[in-house]
């Protein structure tokens, strides 16, 4: 029982760490990009039994996450921060 509210409580924290997190599909995520210059995306490439592709970036004050099995198409002149991993609470 110790241990489950600890993990609750650990994942609690993470949560406010994290901000507002927005989870959108692929092609939501390149209209987002469309809409802003300067771009900066976090992308890691990874998956346990399939390819999986994972893109976190910044609009208005939020952060949008999307992942997808194929590459979300970047606007020329974005830049890319390659990460080993993306951790999206919950």
């Amino acid at each position: 029982m110790g241990a489950a509210v600890a993990a609750m409580a650990a994942i609690a924290q993470a949560l406010k760490a994290s901000g507002t997190i927005v989870t959108v599909e692929p092609l939501e995520f390149e209209r987002i990009l469309a809409r802003q210059s300067g771009l900066l995306v976090v992308y890691a490439h990874g998956g346990f039994f399939s390819a999986r592709h994972q893109y976190l970036t910044s609009y208005k004050g939020l952060a949008f996450f999307a992942k997808s099995t194929d590459p979300i198409n970047l606007p020329e002149g974005t830049e890319v921060i390659v990460a080993s991993k993306i951790w999206i609470p919950g």
